[in-house]
């Protein structure tokens, strides 16, 4: 794989695209996770093939081509919700409730609205640790951040989140 990026990087389009596409299903998951919907996803997949490809010559270490290539799905994804905060979608499922006062509008909570709580920073380190399985190590080399600081975020962002749940009424 190594030589593969190598390859990429002086200009070999066809090694790149292999590349990427061995990563692709992971980018898109990450992506589906902060953007909520198909096409937002597949327009970040589209962003970050982009990026990647003009920016392949700036990696500095070919073995962390996928942790280069998740950041940068992050940083694509923040910047989509950051460009669409705000619109406001309605829950497809409420849309026929619309203009019926006399019906009561179920309320719930859900681990996505348990995860709005909490910060950029905070819902991604805890989407990277328990959604797509990276270490602490790598969290912080993917974030950026001291290791300490990754902990410190994360264990400050489940109290949060057990508070949440706690007010929720549905943890004892």
């Amino acid at each position: 794989m190594i030589r593969l990026v190598h390859k990429a990087q002086k200009g070999n389009d066809k090694a790149f695209l292999k590349l990427f596409q061995k990563y692709e299903e992971d980018i898109y998951r990450m992506a589906y996770v902060y953007v909520k919907n198909e096409s937002d996803a597949l327009d970040v997949v589209q962003e970050v093939a982009y990026r990647s490809f003009k920016k392949i010559n700036t990696l500095k270490n070919p073995e962390y081509f996928k942790t280069w290539l998740i950041r940068i799905a992050i940083t694509c994804s923040l910047d989509l919700m950051r460009k669409n905060k705000k619109v406001v979608h309605l829950k497809p499922e409420y849309q026929d409730k619309i203009g019926l006062e006399e019906e009561d509008v179920p309320l719930s909570i859900t681990l996505q609205e348990l995860l709005e709580q909490l910060n950029e920073h905070e819902r991604s380190i805890v989407l990277l640790k328990f959604y797509e399985g990276y270490s602490f190590k790598e969290i912080a080399e993917l974030v950026d951040m001291p290791l300490g600081s990754v902990k410190s975020v994360l264990y400050r962002a489940l109290a949060k989140l057990r508070k949440e749940f706690k007010e929720a009424d549905f943890y004892e």
